[in-house]
């Protein structure tokens, strides 16, 4: 069953055993149905029953049975939540998760023959991994060698393997998301140059 990752116990709050969440997503209505969880760290994973879950004071609090004091707690500060996918978020049709981006096509549409000619999309490389910038999420790319798109040195290093590239994963730089299809629409080649 795949899950994922969403929150992380940052800490405890008061003296009855209630957790401090950091939400992944940044969304509080899902945790509200969550009966059993996942705790995950450094690779050993422990199932948990959901005592209780509220917010205080725009804080995400969790209750787990069985863990009753602060200092209990402070076991699992940084620990990971992980569920299964249809308890993970309320995502919509045009939502979907990191993970659901990894090993998805990177494309690029040529319009230079206008809007009105139908383009087919060239697969100008593959999203690795997902990483936290500063200033947003940035998809890591690593370049297709068969793309013509892009000239040689660009698309291959100096050691002639495939390059890796950074692109910020925004509006200006990222169109449309097929998560359906595996393709990740890219606007503009200059970004990988």
């Amino acid at each position: 069953m795949e899950q994922f990752v969403v929150g992380i116990i940052r800490g405890s709050h008061g003296l009855k055993g209630n957790c401090k969440i950091e939400s992944t997503s940044g969304e509080y209505e899902h945790f509200a149905d969550l009966k059993d969880v996942t705790l995950r760290k450094n690779g050993i994973e422990k199932k948990q029953i959901v005592d209780s879950v509220s917010v205080n004071g725009g804080v995400l609090l969790l209750k787990f049975k069985g863990i009753d004091t602060p200092e209990d707690i402070k076991k699992y500060s940084g620990w990971e939540i992980l569920v299964p996918r249809e308890h993970a978020c309320p995502c919509g049709k045009d939502e979907y998760y990191v993970e659901d981006l990894k090993q998805c096509q990177l494309v690029y549409i040529d319009n230079a023959q206008g809007p009105a000619a139908k383009a087919e999309p060239t697969v100008v490389g593959t999203i690795t991994d997902v990483l936290e910038g500063g200033a947003g999420d940035l998809l890591e790319i690593v370049l297709s060698e068969s793309c013509d798109l892009l000239a040689e040195d660009v698309r291959k290093t100096s050691s002639g393997n495939p390059r890796k590239v950074l692109v910020p994963f925004k509006k200006e730089f990222i169109g449309t998301v097929d998560i359906s299809a595996k393709q990740v629409q890219l606007m503009h080649l200059w970004i990988l140059e």
